[in-house]
């Protein structure tokens, strides 16, 4: 079967995760490498990075400048674990964030020198722990962002309004994308300072919701079949924590994946919701089928069919609470390789191989395998 004809959009949604993001762009390197490139692209916090990362360079030099950017993010720290074990392992990446935390990040953050709390109200100082100036610098150099606003990938990303607390998206189909839009949604605070966008201030999107799935899904172009796949970087299940570390780690996880299957599973409610409802519409009389009633509820539910991959970067046993903010070059390279095989295991599989592009409605495929055992 030829999975992505022409009446089939593929669409890549990129949540948020921080050094996590490796998997992400693991995950792109495979499926452009099968022939699933993306037309859209949705992402938040490091997952905008990685979207405007690919939409900002000409196919050929996607992965190349995707390798560039995590080359960069983990050339602080490039060696290995001296120690060995998964309790070495776990040591050395603790060690790794620590120094992330103290030294920053090269290409991303760097530490501020005086403490927001001796630095001047209003500031970008006081209210942040990091200066994020790096990573402009590095978006700038890696990102062509004419061709983000002018060309073939539609990129949309998610950020807060910091004053009213309100969601948005800024879209190349109603926006001009700059710098700022992808500085604004990776705006992590406490960390983070906000970013001024046409006189507001915004925060990274996270923060109210860490998967765009359902932004894609409102504005799903008619006449067209979506295939989705979702890329996030927390597992909503898990192991018992043992330890105050297992159980910050396990926190972080279900705060964020629970946000994900939350919006995935409203998303598909929806979605069935309006499909039943044309269905409805179908069976009225004919004397009815022009009620005002009737027109305005066809207008609302209008709907093409959704097929979804979720890919998830599933916990391992060396994983600790500070896994997303850890930049160690084994670290980030394990992330890609993980994403790339969990890939092509997916792509692979007999139930993907054998689906039928749906006319309505909404199929999902997730053929994870969990990794930690959840009995430890």
């Amino acid at each position: 079967m030829q999975q992505n004809s022409a009446t089939e959009k593929n669409i890549l949604v990129l949540q948020g995760g921080g050094a996590l993001g490796a998997y992400q762009a693991g995950a792109y390197e495979a499926l452009m490498g099968s022939g699933h490139e993306p037309s859209w692209i949705a992402g938040i916090s490091i997952g905008a990075i990685n979207a405007a990362i690919i939409a900002g360079n000409q196919p050929e030099q996607r992965v190349a400048k995707l390798k560039i950017f995590w080359d960069k993010l983990s050339s602080g720290l490039q060696g290995f674990s001296m120690i060995p074990g998964d309790h070495g392992r776990s040591f050395f990446n603790e060690m790794s964030s620590l120094t992330a935390t103290m030294f920053g990040i090269p290409g991303f953050y760097s530490p501020r020198m005086v403490s927001p709390l001796f630095s001047w109200p209003g500031t970008a100082g006081a209210t942040s722990f990091y200066d994020t100036a790096p990573l402009r610098e590095t978006l700038l150099e890696l990102v062509d962002f004419k061709l983000i606003n002018e060309g073939p990938i539609r990129l949309s990303i998610g950020v807060v309004n910091v004053r009213s607390g309100n969601f948005r998206y800024f879209d190349t189909t109603t926006d001009t994308i700059t710098v700022d839009h992808i500085m604004a949604s990776g705006a992590l605070p406490p960390g983070f300072p906000p970013v001024l966008i046409e006189g507001e201030y915004y925060w990274d999107g996270g923060l109210v919701s860490n998967t765009p799935l359902h932004h894609v899904l409102d504005q799903n172009d008619q006449g067209y079949a979506l295939c989705i796949y979702q890329i996030d970087l927390f597992p909503a299940t898990g192991a018992l924590p043992r330890t105050i570390i297992e159980a910050v780690e396990r926190e972080k996880e279900i705060r964020f994946s629970s946000r994900t299957r939350m919006n995935t599973a409203a998303a598909i409610a929806e979605h069935n919701l309006h499909q039943a409802a044309m269905n409805l519409l179908k069976k009225l009389p004919q004397n009815l089928q022009n009620d005002p009633d009737a027109k305005i509820l066809r207008d609302a539910t209008k709907e093409s069919g959704v097929t979804i991959m979720h890919l998830i970067k599933r916990s391992t046993n060396v994983d600790t609470q500070s896994k997303d903010y850890e930049f160690s070059r084994l670290s980030i390279g394990e992330h890609w390789a993980e994403g790339h095989k969990d890939v092509v295991k997916s792509l692979s599989a007999k139930a993907w191989k054998a689906r039928k592009i749906p006319a309505e409605g909404m199929i999902t495929f997730d053929f994870g395998v969990v990794h930690k055992d959840e009995a430890r």
